[in-house]
């Protein structure tokens, strides 16, 4: 098992490039299962949730393989397996978006119920609910959903959904995209990674309206052909790159990014006196001296994304005051604050709101990673802290983040990994 050794303290100066956005890859890479043949979709993080989405690929029969770093091929055979196991699901939530695409085309599906992050419930009821509306009979029993659609095709219909669900919307609209007649679902996800789910399927000869808005429009189509799709840049990973360079005496240039995915985000940095200017195909953000405190409030797109609260309470451990964050997408993501109390941060929980109380420095200590998102944020402290920071559990870092740690390397982070 690995872990992060940093020796913070030290200015981060230079440029750096975002890599494709995994939570728009994974969905992406599973509606290749909604048409037989050749697909290729492009700008694909090398990450362990992408090379276990290709596992479960191949258990279903088709053939993933990467033509370069970046670029991932997957030939759809005309008979796939129709099921996802736990083996392969455990580990990764993002698995469940395989349910939409499978019922849709091949009329039937055996999914595992999902694993992933340890940050409270989420339930997938809403995927269920849609499916269930379009058609679908389902049963849970023995930790899988086991879905047949009534006469071997989905119907269209008009379905909203309880909660705001982006991997809920997704799953639905894929499986829309093959129903008979037209379907209409509102109260949905706005996400960039929604918009981008909507603009592949439309390569693929979906018909899809309204994407970026609260009410998509579907009409179904026979049948759809293979992919060629390019990922959009990884908003989150953005996000976590330009609070490294919020943090005080850092100058940091994200290029690749996409400016109006970051706007909530670049909203608070701002606030907290970082200067953030755009610049060709990116932005670039200057930390100057301690941070002034704010109020965090986390909310669906566009709202402040709760992938960044960790982070940003990071920055807010250094404030020259006190900061309220109040998580309000799930219940149970405030794992990283013990950690960051370790560090020295002065942080107390009470139920969904967090207070933090700046203090001048953090120092740096063995850390213990708990999800993705507190892996990353725990390496933003680590930067912070003066001494020497461990990250134990790297594992829930490698998930999202593409070899982040030789990322900050050209920046003149002092930044290694090695074995635990």
């Amino acid at each position: 098992m690995d872990k992060i050794v940093i020796e913070g303290g030290v200015p981060l100066r230079g440029e750096v490039v975002v890599s494709g956005a995994k939570n728009a890859a994974l969905p992406a890479l599973a509606a290749a299962l909604l048409a037989e043949g050749d697909h290729r979709v492009r700008n694909v993080p090398d990450l362990a949730d992408v090379r276990t989405m290709g596992r479960l690929l191949g258990h279903m029969g088709c053939a993933f393989e990467r033509a370069d770093r970046h670029e991932v091929a997957i030939r759809v055979p005309a008979s796939t397996l129709p099921e996802a196991p736990y083996e392969l699901v455990k580990t990764m939530r993002a698995s469940v978006v395989v349910l939409g695409p499978l019922l849709a085309r091949l009329g039937k599906a055996r999914v595992s119920l999902p694993g992933g992050c340890a940050i409270g419930a989420r339930p997938i009821d809403q995927h269920l609910k849609g499916l269930a509306a379009l058609g679908a009979e389902i049963e849970l029993e023995h930790g899988y959903v086991e879905a047949t659609a009534r006469g071997g095709r989905l119907r269209g219909a008009h379905f909203t959904f309880d909660g705001v669900t982006v991997t809920g919307t997704e799953n639905v609209m894929m499986a829309a995209a093959l129903a008979e007649g037209a379907t209409v679902l509102r109260n949905c996800a706005r996400e960039p990674e929604v918009v981008d789910l909507a603009v592949a399927l439309r390569s693929m000869g979906a018909r899809i309206e309204g994407d970026g808005t609260d009410e998509i429009r579907i009409q179904g189509v026979e049948r759809l052909r293979p992919l060629s799709h390019l990922v959009i840049p990884d908003r989150i990973e953005a996000g976590t790159l330009l609070v490294a360079g919020a943090l005080p005496g850092n100058d940091v240039t994200v290029r690749g990014c996409v400016p109006e995915h970051l706007e909530a985000l670049v909203e608070k940095l701002r606030q907290v006196g970082a200067t953030v200017t755009p610049v060709p195909s990116g932005l670039r953000v200057v930390g100057d001296g301690r941070p002034r405190p704010l109020d965090v409030r986390t909310a669906p797109f566009p709202g402040f994304p709760t992938d960044m609260q960790a982070q940003m309470m990071v920055l807010l451990t250094v404030a020259d005051g006190s900061s309220v964050v109040a998580e309000t997408v799930f219940e149970n993501r405030y794992m990283h604050v013990q950690e960051l109390v370790r560090l020295g941060a002065d942080i107390s929980v009470e139920g969904k709101r967090a207070v933090v109380k700046g203090v001048p420095s953090l120092s740096g200590a063995p850390v213990m990673a708990s999800d993705l998102r507190a892996s990353a944020a725990l390496v933003l402290a680590g930067l912070l802290a003066h001494g020497t920071t461990e990250v134990l559990r790297v594992y829930h870092l490698d998930r999202g983040y593409e070899r982040l740690e030789e990322r900050l390397l050209p920046l003149g982070a002092r930044i290694r990994r090695t074995k635990a």
